[in-house]
């Protein structure tokens, strides 16, 4: 039960965010100026599915650990709060449109990802590295998000 809750929070959490994002691919972002290196927008669905699959077993990984309460209750919390930031950058960037904020938001997305992996090492490093994709993708969406302010 613990692994089916671990993949579905981060899977409801991207869906919702899901929501705002598909208005703003088929609306704005449509016609927006991109970077040479822009994805399809086919690829982000699967990428993204896949990312929060892996961040799920990360955090039943450290969930079910026997480390101690406080070190998983910090990493949890961690978890939580950069998971929060991952559903606002796509309500600011694809809902409101603001992608300077969105690029501010996602520099503070990726320190606490960054962090929260600093903490899953410390109770399992296979959670720790089940992070590394998501951590690496939005270091790409950072870099892409970048782009797409200055170009527009």
């Amino acid at each position: 039960m613990r692994l089916l809750i671990s993949i579905l929070v981060p899977l409801l959490v991207g869906a919702f965010a899901g929501f705002f994002t598909s208005s703003g691919v088929n609306g704005w972002y449509a016609t927006a100026s991109k970077p040479w290196f822009n994805p399809p927008n086919w690829i982000f669905a699967p990428v993204w599915t896949a990312l929060y699959i892996l961040m799920g077993i990360a955090l039943y990984l450290v969930w079910k650990s026997g480390a101690d309460i406080r070190l998983k209750q910090t990493a949890i919390i961690l978890f939580a709060v950069q998971l929060t930031l991952n559903f606002f950058w796509s309500f600011i960037f694809f809902k409101l449109q603001l992608t300077g904020w969105a690029f501010a938001e996602i520099i503070l997305m990726w320190i606490m990802i960054f962090i929260t992996i600093l903490w899953f090492g410390k109770i399992s490093s296979l959670a720790a590295w089940l992070l590394v994709p998501y951590i690496s993708w939005v270091s790409f969406a950072s870099v892409l998000n970048y782009f797409l302010w200055k170009l527009n």
